[in-house]
């Protein structure tokens, strides 16, 4: 076989890295609506058609997560918390106590950064340090995994699937991580793309969001699960939801001790 030419040898030293990185970064497409919602509906978190998945991202917070439960407690519904882990390893009675009271805990990463640059072997590692961060605090391992921001990448799909996690995003969203979030502007937001089966995104911590727009989501709660109840949906966990694509039921979900 002859050998490259310099020019080649220049060209393939450009296309290879491009090439790469728009293999790793070419998931991340999903993050559209317009993408996610047709033709991955287990990647939307789609069930059965009478269900709603409630999931809330970036805690635990020790000053806005409990008022959560709260809100939950006296709502009567149990929902899913993708944590980060530095946060949750800072606030392991927090991590307890959202189990204790029947919610289910999902991974959101270790740290709540933008994930340009291949990086399989962090992002593995960070994936599962986070689930046995999880599983060492409350004895429950996780089983759900969601990229912060949303952002799929090749890397992350592939850590979370190692970990033997299920990669959900979601079908509505309250956009309630902005500094003009208002309780009005949440609750329009998710009734605007609620739909029977589908998994709403809302956040329990602003950790990683404007300061103070938690707020907003908190008031807005008793809202949209009303919203949801007087459509004839139930409201829970993704665990009672099972997305499309998960495979077999899970059994159910119960309290811990």
């Amino acid at each position: 076989m002859p050998a490259l030419s310099a020019r080649a040898r220049r060209t393939a030293a450009v296309l290879l890295p491009a090439g790469a990185a728009a293999a790793h970064i070419g998931p991340a497409a999903t993050w559209l609506p317009g993408v996610r919602l047709p033709l991955f509906p287990g990647l939307s978190g789609t069930g059965p058609r009478r269900h709603i998945a409630l999931t809330f991202d970036d805690g635990p917070d020790p000053v806005s997560t409990p008022r959560f439960l709260d809100t939950l407690d006296e709502l009567g519904v149990r929902a899913t918390f993708f944590v980060v882990g530095e946060h949750a390893v800072r606030h392991p009675e927090l991590l307890r106590e959202t189990v204790r009271r029947g919610h289910e805990l999902g991974v959101h990463g270790w740290t709540h950064d933008r994930p340009w640059r291949p990086a399989f072997a962090r992002d593995a590692a960070e994936v599962a340090r986070t689930v046995r961060a999880v599983q060492d605090l409350t004895g429950r391992r996780p089983r759900w995994y969601r990229p912060p921001y949303g952002i799929l990448t090749t890397s992350r799909w592939r850590a979370a699937r190692r970990a033997g996690l299920r990669t959900v995003l979601w079908s509505a969203w309250g956009r309630d991580w902005t500094a003009d979030a208002t309780p009005a502007s949440v609750r329009a937001r998710i009734a605007a793309d609620l739909r029977g089966g589908g998994t709403v995104l809302l956040h329990d911590s602003d950790h990683h969001s404007a300061p103070g727009c938690w707020r907003a989501t908190l008031a807005a709660l008793p809202a949209i699960v009303q919203d949801c109840r007087d459509a004839g949906l139930t409201v829970g966990p993704l665990h009672d939801h099972q997305p499309a694509g998960t495979g077999r039921r899970p059994p159910p979900h119960r309290p811990a001790p």
